[in-house]
């Protein structure tokens, strides 16, 4: 599955709940240390989960702190890192879809890419 087939169902999704493409964008480069040209690029060029996540250019140190269950499974116990990467993706697009502050989001960073 590609990056940017899921890309636009994740904007949807926080769009109907009141939130932004920015903010999407912040909770994204935050986990993945992509910059918004990274992003475009990353859906532009229609890389899969896979390569999105392979050439990602620094995952968040704080990845660890993602907890909670997403599609009946605990992210903390997944054990293939491919699927735990796009678990705690989802999982931070379910939190900020439901409106979740941002700090809470990005485990106490304020600002994306920290």
């Amino acid at each position: 599955m590609s990056f940017a087939s899921i890309y636009p169902l994740y904007v949807q999704k926080v769009e109907r709940k009141g939130h932004t493409t920015a903010e999407l964008d912040q909770v994204l480069s935050w986990l993945t240390g992509y910059d918004d040209a990274g992003l475009r690029q990353a859906i532009d060029s229609g890389v899969d989960l896979e390569t999105f996540f392979a050439q990602a250019p620094a995952m968040n140190p704080n990845v660890s702190l993602i907890k909670g269950v997403i599609c009946g499974y605990r992210v903390e116990d997944i054990e293939d890192p491919l699927m735990q990467q796009i678990r705690y993706m989802d999982k931070l697009v379910d939190e900020l879809a439901r409106g979740k502050k941002m700090t809470s989001i990005l485990r106490g960073s304020a600002t994306a890419g920290i």
